[in-house]
């Protein structure tokens, strides 16, 4: 596909400085970029490249003051990254093949009801009264076990598990890998010290637009439902424990771990292998950076914290500073402490 730059500022509500009529039919890192490839500037640390970049197309946010020359058509927007997004999507929408129909090695129970404009790739498994909303796609060697909804237009990648009774909302994404519904991890330690299992009766419920990346495990409840609220994104490699929930909009990155009957407020944002203990309360809005280990109840919304354990942003960048001192600081304690006492031995 092939664009001019005019036509992209038209679809971004933007501002052409340079060649409106030039033409890009690529996409390209500003510090990789080629001759009608488009790129975008948005984070300042890689403003350098925009001076040196091949690209034909620069997207910049509206407020961005060029230091010096610039060889490439810049389009002038709001938000550089979000219409770069917006452009992917597009692009993504309108090159990726819309698969259909259902593959003679797939097995599907006659009790399944199978909407319309699906898509049931090979060796896939439906099993007895799934009921697979229109426009869904199931690809090769996914399984949906007995009695489990699926939503219109959502879509599961290879490999895909999915236990029983449990609920996929509207335009879902779960990736290859994932597994959604296992039991959690419920034992009770016995006099003999051995553990027997705790049946886990409920499910797991992800409400629509939720993203789940690769190899991630949702345990369903032991009680009632383990709930991923509506637009919850998770990336690839993430522990959910049985009957957390996760409020609207939460993101978080690889090797998340939530422990079960954690309750996660909407709108938060977690880095990469945070940890969360089980039966807390994590506040709307919190930030924890990665590797940040939380313990206990978050109640102030719109907290930042980082560490493990985890505390309060500014106060962690107060504290690793002494952290680097400790020892110069126990040097001086230890020297204060010889004086002392052989001022007491006078």
């Amino acid at each position: 596909m092939e664009f001019t730059a005019a036509v992209i500022a038209g679809f971004l509500n933007g501002i052409v400085e340079g060649n409106p009529e030039i033409k890009v039919n690529t996409v390209a890192k500003i510090e990789e970029g080629q001759p009608a490839a488009l790129s975008f500037l948005a984070n300042p640390k890689y403003e350098q490249y925009i001076y040196t970049t091949k690209s034909s197309v620069v997207l910049v946010n509206k407020g961005f003051i060029a230091s010096a020359a610039i060889e490439a058509t810049l389009i002038r927007v709001d938000d550089a990254y979000e219409s770069f997004a917006s452009l992917l999507r597009m692009v993504d929408q309108a090159t990726k093949p819309k698969k259909k129909g259902i593959h003679p090695s797939a097995v599907i129970e006659a009790s399944a009801s199978i909407g319309s404009e699906v898509y049931i790739g090979p060796f896939a498994y439906i099993g007895e009264n799934v009921v697979l909303g229109d426009g869904c796609s199931v690809y090769p060697h996914v399984y949906i076990g007995d009695n489990t909804r699926l939503g219109e237009n959502s879509e599961l990648y290879s490999g895909v598990k999915i236990y029983h009774a449990c609920i996929i909302g509207q335009n879902c994404i779960i990736h290859a890998g994932s597994v959604i519904g296992s039991d959690g991890f419920g034992f009770a330690p016995q006099s003999d010290n051995e553990y027997k299992k705790i049946p886990q009766l409920g499910n797991v419920i992800l409400e629509d637009f939720v993203e789940i990346g690769a190899n991630v495990t949702i345990d369903r409840a032991t009680m009632g439902s383990t709930i991923i609220r509506r637009g919850v994104k998770l990336d690839n490699l993430i522990q959910i424990g049985h009957n957390v929930e996760v409020g609207e909009n939460t993101v978080m990155a690889a090797q998340t771990g939530i422990a079960g009957s954690t309750k996660v407020g909407k709108n938060c944002m977690f880095g990469g292998q945070v940890g969360l203990a089980g039966h807390i309360k994590v506040a709307a809005g919190t930030k924890i950076g990665a590797q940040g280990g939380v313990a206990g109840d978050i109640k102030l919304e719109n907290t930042t914290i980082i560490g493990s354990p985890a505390i309060e942003f500014r106060n962690f960048l107060k504290s690793s500073v002494i952290f680097k001192k400790l020892p110069e600081m126990k040097s001086k304690l230890d020297s204060m402490e010889r004086d002392v006492d052989v001022l007491k031995k006078r």
